[in-house]
């Protein structure tokens, strides 16, 4: 085997960093507002530990560990997409991404099970500081979930058809890319919200 052939897959690996940088902008920028609302609730919580200790306990943490491990599958799935998609094979790797779209639905599906309840309960925004921030943190990285269901979505559609390879991956790379930002959010606001006491 020639050196070139050799170097060939090595540059497509360390290409950083992975899919569109648009796309990495956007994740950024998002990240930067999740931040900005995990700082208000730290700030907020140090102030109203007491109220916040005792609806915390309020929360179904079962639903939340289940949505945990959905969204770490997810992300694994993902991971294997990215991996089919470099061996060429786009069949696999839309196969992967829906997989990982089932666990997104699954997450959606529980977390919106424990809205139902809150809501049954007249549990609002305003029924206290710790329901606001719950309400508002977790839907709003709902609604990031739902997001990067359509986007994996798109990509595995257009993944069937052929329109990715070898070369070509770049969109696959892009919405793994968001995907793992949805992630690694749940794995900051999980703690922060379910178990930090």
């Amino acid at each position: 085997m020639t050196a070139a052939t050799h170097s060939e897959p090595l540059q497509q690996y360390q290409r950083h960093p992975p899919g569109d940088l648009a796309i990495w902008i956007f994740i950024l920028a998002e990240l930067l507002v999740f931040a900005v609302f995990f700082a208000a609730y730290a700030f907020t919580r140090m102030s109203n530990v007491e109220l916040f200790n005792e609806f915390q306990l309020t929360l179904d943490r079962e639903a939340a560990m289940y949505n945990t491990l959905a969204l770490i599958t997810s992300s694994y799935f993902v991971v294997r997409a990215v991996a089919a998609i470099l061996e060429g094979n786009d069949r696999h790797c839309a196969n992967w991404l829906w997989a990982a779209i089932g666990m997104g639905a699954l997450f959606v599906l529980i977390k919106g099970s424990e809205y139902a309840h809150h809501f049954s309960e007249g549990i609002n925004l305003s029924t206290n500081t710790f329901y606001m921030f719950y309400l508002s943190l977790t839907f709003f990285h709902f609604m990031h979930v739902i997001m990067g269901m359509v986007i994996l979505a798109a990509v595995a559609l257009k993944a069937r058809r052929g329109g990715y390879s070898v070369d070509d991956h770049t969109g696959v790379e892009t919405g793994a890319s968001y995907w793992h930002m949805v992630d690694l959010v749940w794995l900051i606001l999980f703690p922060l919200v379910y178990i930090m006491r």
